[in-house]
């Protein structure tokens, strides 16, 4: 592969960051999201595979012509959809000076690696949890931070029974059995399928209306168990569910955990890192008496995606779930903790630290708090301004920054607000001034809007609210 030359490279590189710089300039005075013009859409499926190179010029020109008009729309202020953020300025530069170092952060001894244990180190610091070197590494995202974590809950269930699954796989060995709720992330059942321990020995623990795991009902559903000859191993809490954003209480399940020798492991993806608001960081009481957390700093923290994180309480523990390497062959340097590859499941892995460095370094503690508190005092107001509209219905607390509420205009029963609600998210979606998505609580179809740009104002959600009621009129008019 011939380099470019310097000049080439240059002049294609500012060109970059001007193109970037202007993109994001931009945003906030674009429509939010459009469908793609099926022209544009079929050309990108159907691009043939180029038999000549093209210059970097060119290259670039394409992508501000045929790529960047068309985004998600995550990154404009009144993109309250899901959980996907808007990508911190610094997060964006740092990663494209990671990318043009290109290494595989596995391990040796360069910079991004001893990065890497800085930031899992800073991320721990922010969430309050804590942590020994070693305790954690970065992943592409909480789906598989998860995986890391419930290895590692399987790997010590299994050796407490006298087991050696890492020899001897799961045959032959009593069920191990976890528990969940109805609004625990779909991650955590896919870890618990893909590692061979099966969803149907996930128990559905019954919650409040918001979905909070019951201690009670847990204690009850262990006992069960036990008395039919399984063996629970693991408790699957949450700190802000997605559909609405509740927050478990964490210091009576902790307790519990202790008494039963149960793993404790908390999934923070989207919520996590609430606990930095004082408002309602006493909602997360306990989250540090976990046994493992999975979260992800490409939400709330706006680092660019991809980059999740898995933090345990031990670490050997999480290496002796992972590590191929004889102990008396491990790598002592860099205080003895070896390779990364040896506590997760990757080998070659991306410099996914120097996008978290420079994202939080850029804002430093107090600025993130700062936004996270921006975020979550927008979406009480939001919640306020919906249980003072007549046309509209608050679903869910406001715990978070997720603001789960339908549109309720009167005259119509119940089957009808279902259909509306159901059919009301893509209606705004498609006028283009503000995202929102859907869900489903309690059998009834709701909206959800989720605060996590901290450039979103309240007057967005003035916008945002206008729009639903705008969308919902018209549906109701074509009902």
């Amino acid at each position: 592969m011939s380099a470019p030359s310097d000049a080439s490279f240059r002049s294609a590189a500012h060109a970059t960051a001007d193109l970037v710089a202007d993109y994001l300039a931009a945003l906030p005075a674009g429509k939010v999201w459009q469908p793609m013009d099926p022209a544009e859409r079929a050309a990108l499926l159907d691009a043939p595979l180029p038999r000549a190179g093209r210059g970097l010029a060119e290259l670039l020109a394409e992508v501000g012509e045929r790529i960047m008009p068309a985004p998600m729309g995550n990154g404009h202020p009144r993109f309250f959809g899901w959980v996907n953020s808007a990508p911190a300025p610094a997060g964006v530069l740092a990663t494209l000076a990671a990318s043009a170092m290109n290494p595989s952060s596995a391990g040796g001894d360069h910079a991004d690696v001893h990065l890497e244990r800085a930031v899992v180190r800073w991320i721990a610091e922010l969430v309050g949890f804590p942590h020994a070197p070693g305790a954690g590494l970065l992943t592409s995202g909480t789906s598989m931070a998860t995986i890391v974590c419930l290895a590692a809950a399987r790997s010590r269930a299994a050796e407490r029974a006298g087991w050696d699954v890492r020899a001897d796989g799961l045959a032959g060995m009593p069920p191990l059995v976890g528990y969940v709720t109805g609004e625990t992330h779909s991650c955590v059942r896919k870890a618990a399928e893909l590692l061979g321990l099966g969803s149907r020995q996930l128990r559905t623990v019954p919650g409040d209306a918001e979905g909070r795991l019951d201690p009670v009902a847990l204690r009850a559903e262990i006992a069960a168990d036990r008395a039919a000859g399984r063996l629970p191993f693991l408790v699957a809490a949450s700190a802000g569910t997605v559909n609405t954003g509740a927050v478990d209480a964490f210091e009576p399940i902790a307790d519990l955990c202790e008494q039963e020798g149960l793993w404790l492991h908390v999934d923070g993806a989207y919520g996590a890192f609430g606990v930095l608001d004082p408002e309602i960081a006493h909602r997360y009481a306990g989250l540090d008496r976990a046994d493992s957390l999975a979260l992800d700093p490409h939400k709330w923290l706006g680092v660019p995606v991809d980059c999740g994180c898995a933090l345990v309480r031990d670490p050997e523990q999480l290496r002796a779930t992972f590590s191929l390497v004889p102990s008396y062959l491990r790598d002592e340097e860099a205080g003895g903790l070896g390779w990364f590859s040896e506590y997760g499941t990757e080998q070659t892995r991306p410099f996914r630290s120097l996008k978290v460095w420079a994202t939080i370094a850029h804002r430093g503690r107090d600025g993130i708090a700062a936004d996270i508190a921006h975020c979550t005092r927008l979406a009480r107001r939001l919640g306020e301004l919906v249980a003072a509209d007549p046309e509209l219905e608050l679903m869910a607390p406001v715990d978070t920054s997720i603001v789960a509420f339908r549109a309720r205009p009167a005259g119509l029963a119940e089957p009808e607000l279902n259909l509306l609600n159901q059919r009301l998210p893509l209606a705004v979606q498609r006028r283009g001034e503000a995202f929102v998505t859907g869900t489903v609580l309690a059998g009834r179809e709701a909206v959800r809007a989720c605060l996590l740009n901290p450039a979103t104002t309240e007057a967005d959600l003035a916008v945002l609210l206008a729009e639903v009621r705008a969308a919902a009129a018209d549906l109701t008019t074509r009902q």
